[in-house]
């Protein structure tokens, strides 16, 4: 079989692993030289703690699975199991983790509920004022930045020959079955298109499916020098609580009604992500933008709470902050689905619209796309 998969992000990418690992010939296009949307721009965590039950967990632990293993195979993603942590400071934040410890779902997650001691022998690095923390074992990272050079690299050594990668192509027209023709005039025929393209819902896709049932998310991040110390988990706040559906609960309803975020946080709809990067650096986020259209700049105020957010748990000044940047992912507009996939022409499969969980559940996605296309 000839795959021609559209869309050099991670979840183009992993389906072009998906294809390669069982047996058959890729072809995979990529419209700029290198991909530059929301694959690079997240934080790289294989987030299971906060996912909905059902599906979507199921799908995000199978995730978990395959990133190990291929982590194991691919050295240079630079996965490590680092778990999470998520900090807590006033009983109704606590009630709100003792809840998620009911879940019966719990077990899974590796969710426990450790005093703030327990928290700072698993990450010492957490020196500021907290009494307890959440933890979630089956939370992982990898490195966004060349998580995708690297599964290139190891498709070329892996595929003799099989696959090939194009870039600086954007994919214009579906001419047949199976096949497209790009920008440069030349035509890619294949047994099956899988459209991959991220946040670029323009173009080909919207030709394709005008009333396309996903929306584009804006988001900002930053990215610091190194800390100088490991910070050894991956670390949330409690806004966490009120952004991710695992945390639904009466305990939830409470802290929503009886304890206000930060007037910055709620206006930006904000929570702390945080994780270490190979060099040492920490990369902080983020906001949430849903409205068309999206502003062309960065706003101060979100970075400087969060930053301060970040520095009442380390108990010490954050490193100088050396990026800046916003990002923009799809997502589906129904938020209990995990991935819009859709056959739009005779061969022709759209997948898009992971949302937050494209880097933690691409390797699953792209599996059931292999599964049920029956590769």
């Amino acid at each position: 079989m000839r795959v021609i998969v559209v869309g050099g992000g991670v979840v183009g990418t992993m389906h072009a692993w998906q294809a390669v690992e069982r047996g058959h010939e890729v072809v995979q296009i990529e419209r700029e030289a290198e991909a530059r949307g929301a694959s690079l721009r997240n934080f790289g965590q294989i987030w299971v703690s906060g996912r909905a039950g059902g599906e979507e967990l199921d799908t995000a632990l199978r995730a978990r699975e395959l990133w190990e293993r291929i982590g194991a195979q691919v050295p240079g993603l630079g996965f490590r199991a680092n778990g999470s942590l998520t900090p807590v400071r006033t009983p109704r934040e606590l009630a709100v983790a003792e809840a998620a410890l009911a879940r019966p779902d719990a077990a899974a997650r590796g969710y426990e509920l450790l005093t703030a001691a327990q928290a700072r022998e698993i990450n010492p690095a957490l020196r500021g004022a907290f009494e307890a923390a959440l933890w979630c074992g089956r939370d992982a990272a990898v490195e966004p930045r060349t998580a995708q050079l690297h599964l290139r690299e190891a498709l070329r050594t892996r595929a003799a020959g099989r696959y090939t990668f194009l870039a600086d192509r954007e994919v214009r027209e579906v001419v047949g079955h199976g096949a497209v023709r790009d920008d440069h005039g030349d035509v890619h025929r294949g047994d099956a298109v899988v459209l991959a393209t991220g946040a670029w819902l323009s173009g080909l896709v919207r030709e394709l499916v005008p009333d396309l049932p996903v929306r584009r998310v804006r988001l900002q991040m930053m990215q610091t020098d190194p800390l100088g110390e490991p910070l050894t988990t991956s670390v949330a706040d409690a806004d966490s609580f009120r952004y991710y559906p695992a945390y639904r609960s009466p305990a939830l309803d409470a802290l929503n009604a009886e304890q206000e975020q930060a007037p910055i946080a709620a206006e930006h709809k904000m929570q702390l992500l945080m994780v270490q990067r190979r060099d040492g650096g920490l990369t902080i986020g983020d906001t949430h933008e849903y409205e068309h259209p999206f502003a062309f700049d960065t706003l101060e105020d979100p970075y400087e709470h969060v930053a301060a957010v970040v520095e009442s748990f380390l108990g010490r000044p954050l490193p100088r902050i050396r990026h800046r940047w916003a990002g923009v992912y799809a997502q589906c507009t129904d938020t209990t689905r995990v991935v819009h996939r859709q056959q739009v022409a005779d061969g022709v499969w759209l997948v898009t619209g992971p949302g937050g969980r494209g880097m933690t559940c691409s390797p699953a996605i792209a599996e059931t796309t292999a599964n049920e296309l029956g590769w």
